[in-house]
């Protein structure tokens, strides 16, 4: 094999961010590496007419989706505002199935994952997306596992990616698949983003993604929990705090925050361990107790369910991503 061909589907309405970030990965490993089998990389889209993006600005291509034949090495479909008009095309989907019959690999970015699903890709597979779009590709194709944590998804030869700068993290898994680590970690520092993040780590944080609640008591105990991970947040202990029971507290939280109160403060306790460990030198003992965890072992167990990596590895690799 003297290349691989990567081909990278955009329609209008795509996603910039969702195409440049596999497109300038990929050319950074040809130029950085110089592999012994390069990538070569196309941009399609239907027609073979410029790609006006989301943002506005205009992306040529290098040819037709209708005209590009395989054998591919990887087929690539980008999301972005304009996923729902391009999933019910049925000309760019028919034209997804075929050249993905024809590719090594199949993956997403962001909600390209509905073009995959429509295609019938996806079927019988677990698959992720952007968080925001989770549950409605969910309940539009039943048929296929949505998990909106992860960064991104292997299922057999189908990868899938989670919202737009994921196309990162799943891009440098693929160099590394095909050129080893030690490429995958040259193109990472030369991008300046995280080094090899772990695709089952989770996709978004508790602390940005979503504005406060609403309701002023449960606006009051998240707040309380953010200031004090260390005290006892029990439910029977916030509930006694905001003067309500157990019972009902539970349902304001699963109303207002989607999931019960020792499920947030679980997520809440993580997410203050995680900001510890990169902003201090605290031992792993220290960092444990002053996130309410009764010892290290509780915290590497809660760690890892939560991120996908020890709190040791997150701590060497965040410091090390840090100080470069």
């Amino acid at each position: 094999m003297a290349e691989r061909l990567m081909v990278v589907v955009g329609y209008e309405s795509a996603e910039l961010l969702d195409i440049a970030c596999v497109t300038t990965s990929l050319a950074m490993a040809n130029g950085i590496g110089d592999p012994a089998v390069p990538y070569r990389v196309s941009v399609v889209g239907p027609g073979g007419a410029p790609i006006v993006c989301g943002s506005g600005l205009t992306l040529g291509t290098g040819q037709s989706l209708e005209r590009c034949v395989g054998p591919l090495d990887t087929l690539i479909v980008s999301g972005g505002t304009g996923f729902e008009r391009a999933a019910a095309d049925t000309r760019l989907v028919g034209h997804v199935r075929r050249l993905a019959r024809e590719s090594r690999r199949v993956a997403s970015v962001c909600t390209g994952a509905a073009v995959l699903a429509a295609a019938g890709l996806l079927d019988g597979r677990r698959a992720t997306t952007h968080w925001r779009f989770a549950d409605s590709l969910a309940h539009r194709h039943p048929e296929v596992t949505m998990d909106p944590a992860p960064i991104y998804i292997r299922d057999g030869n189908v990868y899938t990616a989670a919202g737009i700068t994921s196309a990162l993290d799943l891009t440098l898994a693929l160099i590394e698949e095909d050129h080893g680590p030690g490429l995958a970690r040259q193109v990472s520092r030369d991008l300046v983003t995280y080094l090899q993040r772990p695709g089952n780590q989770a996709q978004m944080s508790l602390f940005t993604a979503a504005p406060p609640p609403r309701d002023d008591l449960v606006r009051e105990i998240v707040l309380h929990i953010g200031a004090h991970p260390d005290h006892d947040l029990s439910t029977a202990a916030l509930a006694a705090r905001a003067g309500v029971t157990p019972r009902h507290l539970t349902r304001l939280f699963t109303e207002h925050l989607g999931r019960a109160p020792g499920r947030y403060v679980r997520q809440a306790r993580t997410e203050a361990a995680a900001h510890l460990l990169v902003s201090t030198t605290l031992p792993m003992e220290s960092v444990a107790a002053r996130c309410g965890f009764g010892t290290a072992e509780s915290l590497r167990q809660a760690f890892t369910s939560r991120f996908g990596v020890a709190p040791s590895h997150y701590r060497s690799t965040q410091t090390r991503h840090r100080s470069r």
